[in-house]
């Protein structure tokens, strides 16, 4: 007896310029900061280049870009985006001189004098001078609007604090906020009334830019996400101890009564450093953030969600247990455990945000109370490929057999060295073998990028990123981040290349072979 088949109704079709459901399909994307754009300004910006890599990005399939942190630099911290002076606000090195001749702000005479000749590095104090020279003759053209004013209004909760910091910065000569006078290191009420309307234009000038920064980038993240590109973002866990933050949070942070630090944050000595890494920030006194409510990390965390599409949490561990070095300490030997916030943190994060969009960077010395953190809320983790061939076990969870869905692959991240430098560098004969071994092909310098790519596209693990100097298949010059040494670092620049139709064609090639972001 036959039966009558029903007809199910179908689903209508999504729309074309839908978002991607971040976390349901295998997905792929490249890792390159702002700053390491091709400029003729001497550092990346929010302007036509980005607006051109997003335009690649989705021609070549790709779902995500990951950037690192995109918060004011410190020339003091070596212009690190881990350890800026304010956990809100944005980069005005980010702002678009194209985008403000575009506005009517500046003329092409102004911008044909701030241009340099593209390089490879980027020269941070040259840069930061020629930006501010080029920030202030527009602000001088620019006339207060609505859309100022309601910047000013919406935000007024950290910016007023961030420019009235950034301006007795500059009226001190850079110095630390802790070596200011009584009156502004205490915030005493009184005096930076005085102060803030006496300096009245020199405020209202950092907030313009912080306005700017935040325009510019909206209309870049529209644009990305209009092409289906979803941004990933980063936020470093600690803050710097010369930062509006730490001015303006005493009690949240280690301190003493003084200002003056009682723990510092690092890393215990381990395989690659044996006296450890000793960064320097305060850490946090989680038991006040508890009592307030977790509500400086609420507003944090909140106003990175609406730069990002997801936040890659770096040093993810500290949120179970931390490394706390005593002030006074040159070197994090002798630093101890000590507990961190844990379940609770994530749990009232969850209610707050209304879910947990996060990415837990999760590499490093994990134990077994990290790994269970991160599982009880269901955040991704991370895997990197250059970590899977210290020796020929096949133990290690970075090789691909060990990977799982809940993970993020990299070949490499922003502190390693380039896949090509890498296998040049630092890898051993024995590991050189075992990854010929693992491959079953011949490897050198010359394929070891494209196949550690090929390698990590095909893991089962949802998301893969590959940063863009393995792309281009650069040698160790083109490292972004050598971890423990404070020098030379962050200022890798694309110049004059360029991500060719090849390369392209290539990404778009690998995510049909190993079913990635397919609609």
């Amino acid at each position: 007896m036959m039966t009558q088949k029903t007809k199910s109704n179908p689903k209508p079709a999504p729309s074309p310029n839908a978002l991607p459901d971040p976390g349901s399909n295998r997905d792929a994307g490249i890792l390159l900061h702002i700053t390491s754009l091709p400029s003729r300004y001497g550092i990346g910006d929010l302007g036509k280049e980005a607006y051109r890599f997003a335009d690649q990005l989705a021609e070549a399939g790709q779902r995500w870009w990951q950037v690192l942190p995109l918060g004011p630099l410190s020339p003091d911290q070596c212009f690190s985006p881990y350890s800026s002076w304010s956990a809100l606000g944005g980069n005005p090195l980010l702002i678009s001189p194209e985008l403000l001749l575009e506005d009517q702000l500046l003329t092409k005479a102004d911008l044909r004098n701030a241009m340099v000749p593209r390089a490879s590095q980027i020269d941070f104090p040259a840069v930061r001078t020629q930006k501010e020279i080029l920030l202030k003759k527009a602000f001088a053209r620019a006339r207060p609007d609505h859309s100022f004013r309601l910047f000013c209004r919406k935000e007024q909760a950290w910016l007023n604090d961030f420019a009235l910091f950034a301006v007795l910065k500059n009226q001190f000569s850079q110095s630390p906020w802790y070596q200011w006078p009584e009156d502004y290191k205490r915030r005493v009420p009184g005096a930076l009334k005085k102060f803030s309307a006496a300096n009245a234009q020199l405020i209202q000038f950092e907030k313009w830019k912080q306005y700017q920064f935040f325009r510019q980038w909206d209309q870049l993240k529209k644009y990305c996400n209009k092409k289906r590109i979803l941004i990933l973002g980063d936020i470093p866990v600690y803050v710097g101890y010369d930062s509006v933050d730490v001015w303006m949070n005493t009690t949240l942070f280690a301190l003493e009564k003084d200002g003056t630090p009682r723990g510092l944050a690092g890393v215990p000595p381990d395989y690659f450093n044996r006296k450890g890494q000793l960064w320097g920030m305060p850490v946090y006194d989680w038991p006040q953030h508890q009592k307030e409510n977790y509500r400086w990390w609420t507003e944090r965390l909140r106003t990175n969600l609406r730069l990002f599409d997801k936040v890659r949490l770096d040093h993810f561990r500290a949120f179970a247990s931390y490394w706390e070095v005593p002030a006074g300490e040159t070197t994090a030997q002798f630093g101890t455990w000590k507990k961190g916030p844990g379940p609770h943190f994530f749990s009232h994060m969850e209610n707050a945000l209304d879910g947990l969009p996060f990415v837990a960077e999760d590499l490093g010395e994990i134990d077994e109370s990290v790994e269970e953190l991160r599982c009880a809320f269901r955040l991704p983790g991370m895997k990197v490929l250059q970590f899977g061939f210290g020796d020929d076990s096949g133990k290690s969870p970075h090789l691909p057999h060990h990977h799982r869905k809940d993970f993020i692959v990299y070949t490499g991240t922003h502190d390693n060295n380039t896949t090509k430098g890498w296998y040049g560098e630092e890898l051993s004969r024995a590991g050189r073998r075992y990854l010929e071994k693992y491959l079953g092909f011949k490897v050198d310098k010359s394929n070891v990028s494209q196949l550690l790519i090929r390698m990590a596209y095909a893991s089962v693990a949802q998301t893969v990123i590959v940063p863009l100097q393995d792309l281009l298949s650069l040698d160790g010059d083109a490292r972004m981040n050598s971890p423990g040494c404070s020098d030379g670092n962050w200022g890798w620049s694309m110049g004059t290349l360029t991500l060719s139709k090849s390369l392209v064609s290539f990404l778009k090639d690998l995510t049909k072979t190993f079913d990635r972001n397919q609609p």
